[in-house]
């Protein structure tokens, strides 16, 4: 998995044994959640050891009922979208079981609220029971592969048509449009894990997904043109109507008072910008 200022981290029957350079120094959504001023290797260390303890990421006792983490986190807008009707299932990924198709809000938040960019995993027969106890198809049990076209191609299979779906690259994205023409089906595309992509990377995203995260990337934060932008320092961009629904959706759950104005977007302060860009 890739963490804290995209620094890749491998962990082997629950323990770290790998950690790489972060490309980043610092981060406010974890300076406010778990008070880390500067993002070093030790620093990522601790952190992936605090998921394994706390959640169980990458082993057997894989939690998979929690809370909202952040108000506007990927997994908390579809996790909303799910309940209001605006999409009937999701696409997305878990430790331990890979490419999960699920129409469970409480299960789409419980695997996704506190993971970070899932590069490979392994079947863990706990994590993969546990989703099916809850409802998740995982799309392939033997391998914990991790394929979002296939899961969408399994998902429209299964009868659903609103499809959300997370993605990490251009040409995901790419062919998941063409499957949507395929099959007659209406993607939300949401790009997270964006740290680090280039100009030619950001426009191959920005031309198909629906929402991207901001994450620490200083080439969506110039190339983005937002219809709704939700928060100031690691924001998540509505680009299309149907992603600009679903953020405004999620906002009526947001707990915490909300200012809605219109600026023109994006809105970035300096001083709340993960530092430094890449």
């Amino acid at each position: 998995m890739e963490i804290l200022g995209c620094a890749r981290v491998v962990v082997e029957d629950g323990k770290v044994v790998e950690v790489g350079d972060p490309q980043i120094r610092w981060c406010p959504i974890f300076e406010k959640a778990r008070g880390i001023k500067e993002i070093t290797r030790e620093e990522v260390r601790k952190n992936m050891e605090f998921r394994i303890r706390d959640f169980g990421l990458f082993t057997a006792d894989r939690k998979l009922d929690m809370d909202v983490f952040v108000g506007f986190g990927a997994s908390e807008v579809m996790m909303t979208g799910l309940s209001r009707g605006l999409i009937d299932t999701t696409v997305t990924v878990c430790d331990g079981a890979g490419t999960v198709i699920t129409n469970n809000p409480s299960l789409v938040q419980g695997m996704g609220a506190r993971i970070s960019g899932l590069v490979e995993t392994e079947p863990i027969d706990a994590v993969m029971n546990g989703i099916a106890d809850r409802g998740g198809i995982v799309l392939d049990p033997s391998n914990a592969s991790i394929d979002p076209v296939e899961g969408v191609r399994k998902a429209a299979q299964l009868g659903y048509k609103k499809i959300a779906v997370s993605v990490v690259f251009h040409e995901t994205a790419r062919k998941l449009r063409e499957l949507e023409k395929e099959l007659d089906l209406e993607l939300t595309m949401i790009a997270a894990h964006v740290t680090g992509i280039d100009a030619d990377f950001a426009i191959g995203l920005l031309e198909h997904v629906d929402i991207v995260t901001s994450c620490a990337s200083k080439s969506i934060r110039e190339l983005v043109r937002p219809l709704v932008q939700v928060g100031n320092a690691v924001p998540l961009f509505g680009i299309t109507q149907r992603g600009k629904d679903l953020l405004l959706e999620r906002a009526k759950d947001v707990e915490t008072p909300l200012l809605v104005s219109s600026v023109p977007l994006p809105s970035l302060p300096g001083e709340r910008q993960p530092r430094e860009l890449v």
